[in-house]
């Protein structure tokens, strides 16, 4: 099984700079002094399309092989991939042909759909979503961009650890949420090539903590019938993605639903920014486990912003338990 490499993401970065955002780095002293650390927030909700996974569907989509991508591109997602091979698609001047779950929000349908992606709706299931897309592949003929289990993906979503620790020196911990793992691997993969002794985190829902148990088990544990308000990490470890974190990975924490809507807030709060649940994860698991990171240089990739300001005070008023 080939796997990238951190020369890999040094050439996706190379390759994708024209079309990204670098996004800034923030910081906030209050909530340093809530957590007792030294937060550095790398922040992927001000990406193109509002999350990091443009950064993974570039590198798939600009690759000089036109001939290759020249019937388009497909892809399953319930929500940001989709959106953004739906924009690298459209930049590209080919197709694109998304299957979405019927339960997506209804702020990423829209946004695929502004895209210019053409969007089949499935049950929410991994065994619906894949035998779709199998159909729309065969007959349109369209190029597979999985959401994470991809090498170029991988290599693309490592750029934004890559540029979060060539602008901030002497990071201690990097700590990235985790579904699929396609953030959480190219993280390892440019943290540990960039500085191998660098501790390196996952965080996901307690209701959708099949990362965790991979590791535990040693092997993919699906993600059966996941309960959480992080809509972007309801999915399972890939095979490429399981093989890089279970490498690199120092340890994956697990957080309470109340916990990322405490973290949603104090980020809109303290920071004057608005982050998704999933996004917010990472900045749970600090605030449940601040013993793992008291007096620690963290960086803290904020992995997307696109959250309706309907849902948004709706997980504040009945905020779970």
């Amino acid at each position: 099984m080939d796997l990238p490499k951190y020369k890999d993401i040094v050439q996706a970065h190379e390759r994708i700079r024209p079309y990204i955002h670098k996004t800034p780095v923030l910081t906030s002293k209050s909530i340093n002094e809530i957590t007792g650390c030294e937060l550095f927030f790398k922040c992927e909700n001000f990406q193109k399309v509002g999350a990091f996974k443009f950064r993974g569907a570039c590198n798939s989509v600009f690759r000089p092989r036109l001939k290759e991508l020249s019937r388009g591109v497909a892809t399953h997602s319930s929500g940001n991939h989709a959106a953004a091979l739906a924009l690298a698609a459209k930049m590209r001047g080919i197709p694109s042909y998304i299957v979405m779950p019927e339960n997506a929000p209804e702020i990423k349908i829209n946004a695929v759909l502004n895209y210019g992606g053409k969007i089949t709706f499935c049950k929410p299931t991994n065994e619906a979503r894949e035998k779709e897309l199998e159909k729309i592949i065969e007959k349109t003929g369209a190029l597979l961009v999985h959401p994470y289990n991809n090498f170029n993906v991988i290599a693309g979503q490592g750029t934004s650890a890559k540029e979060l620790m060539e602008e901030i020196s002497s990071l201690d911990t990097i700590i990235a949420p985790v579904g699929g793992g396609g953030l959480l691997s190219g993280t390892c993969l440019a943290g540990h090539g960039m500085d191998p002794e660098i501790n390196i985190y996952g965080a996901e829902p307690k209701g959708a903590a099949d990362a965790q148990l991979s590791l535990k088990t040693g092997k993919i544990e699906p993600s059966i019938n996941p309960v959480t308000i992080a809509d972007g990490l309801l999915t399972s470890l890939g095979s490429l993605t399981f093989q890089i974190i279970k490498t690199h990975i120092s340890e994956i924490l697990t957080v309470k639903e109340s916990s990322i809507v405490d973290a949603m807030k104090m980020a809109w709060e303290r920071m004057k920014i608005v982050i998704e649940p999933s996004a917010a994860v990472s900045l749970a698991a600090i605030i449940e486990n601040k013993n793992v990171f008291r007096n620690s240089r963290t960086g803290i990739i904020l992995s997307g912003g696109n959250i309706s300001m309907e849902n948004a005070s709706g997980f504040i008023i009945k905020r779970p338990g």
